[in-house]
């Protein structure tokens, strides 16, 4: 067992694992090219410290029971059983408060994530300034599960539609 005290799961932080264990780092980026972004010293002290390990998964396009049983392994911790619940972010089919006509303002973060910044100062902004009713629609790589978490967390509604090799989700108050 790992003298760290740092116990692993999905609820760890990303960056709070790294700052116990940085030899993790490099198995993260081989479990997904996605994660190769950590090396960004910007993303690393924005994202990294919000996002969890289960959202980290689902933006890598992993399973979170074996993303975490895995990096538990590389440190010499025992496997978790599969009790961890897969966050549903991705829905085929919009809700019944869904209307195109309702959206607002569009916001495509793709280019700041791509070239190694963090979207989410911006996308909060944005999502502030909406009123009763209207919807946000923001344009990502991959699902934006740590931003998608804050806003429901902020009493806002989301979904998220995979569309082509993006994902475009939507926030309303």
């Amino acid at each position: 067992m790992s003298e760290h005290k740092l116990i692993i799961s999905p609820k760890t932080k990303v960056g709070e694992l790294l700052d116990a264990f940085p030899q993790l780092e490099d198995i993260l980026i081989k479990l997904s090219p996605s994660f190769a972004k950590l090396k960004n010293p910007i993303l690393r002290k924005t994202v990294a410290r919000v996002a969890s390990l289960q959202q980290a998964a689902i933006v890598g396009g992993l399973k979170v029971d074996e993303m975490v049983n895995r990096l538990r392994k590389e440190v010499g911790q025992d496997m978790l059983g599969d009790e961890s619940e897969d966050a549903q972010y991705l829905v085929t089919s919009p809700p019944y408060w869904f209307n195109q006509a309702q959206v607002k303002t569009q916001f495509d973060a793709s280019p700041i994530i791509n070239s190694g910044g963090s979207p989410m100062a911006e996308i909060l902004a944005l999502a502030k300034e909406l009123q009763q009713g209207e919807i946000l629609e923001i344009k990502t790589p991959f699902v934006p599960a740590p931003i998608i978490d804050m806003l429901k967390d902020k009493g806002f509604k989301s979904i998220s539609l995979q569309k082509g090799d993006e994902v475009v989700s939507y926030f309303t108050k």
